[in-house]
């Protein structure tokens, strides 16, 4: 891939988790709002405030390459996100802690993959942004592992495979 097909790919990557992320911070809203225990409650808050602040920071990414959220993936995003913190009321505890964690491993590959996106197409400066905001999926996805592991569901529903952590690359 030249310069340029990496900047493109670099700019789907950010918009696509520019939206994820809101998807991702309206989901856990619901989803605190339906645990009882108080250590999750503030656990999940907490994973939501992350959620929102990433979207920040990748939304300044897109601004400093010339690039805007995508209206489509948006909407999406916000009628996936709402739609999913209203199913954590319903769904038991098992299922939103599980969905959660399945969705921050992708997220801390779909970082990585953008911290080489970035280093392809010339942007040396988000390298340690991303590399953080991955750094802090996989902190989310330690946390619901670490809450299903032992759980007699995971005999049904055996949890995903740990993401391998990525060595930088030069």
């Amino acid at each position: 891939m030249d310069q340029q097909q990496t900047l493109r790919g670099l700019v789907r990557l950010l918009q696509l988790a520019y939206s994820g992320e809101m998807a991702a911070a309206y989901a856990y809203r619901g989803h605190w709002r339906s645990v009882s225990d108080g250590g999750e409650r503030a656990r999940i808050q907490k994973i939501e405030a992350e959620e929102w602040h990433h979207r920040t920071l990748v939304g300044e990414m897109l601004e400093r390459l010339g690039a805007a959220p995508d209206p489509t993936r948006e909407f999406r995003a916000r009628l996936v996100g709402r739609s999913l913190g209203a199913l954590c009321h319903v769904a038991g505890w098992y299922a939103p802690m599980y969905g959660a964690g399945a969705i921050e491993r992708r997220n801390i590959i779909e970082y990585e993959d953008a911290v080489d996106l970035a280093r392809g197409s010339g942007h040396p400066e988000f390298l340690e942004c991303l590399g953080q905001m991955a750094a802090v999926e996989r902190e989310h996805e330690s946390y619901f592992r670490e809450r299903l592991t032992g759980h007699p569901l995971t005999r049904l529903f055996p949890l995903w495979a740990t993401p391998r952590e990525r060595l930088p690359r030069q």
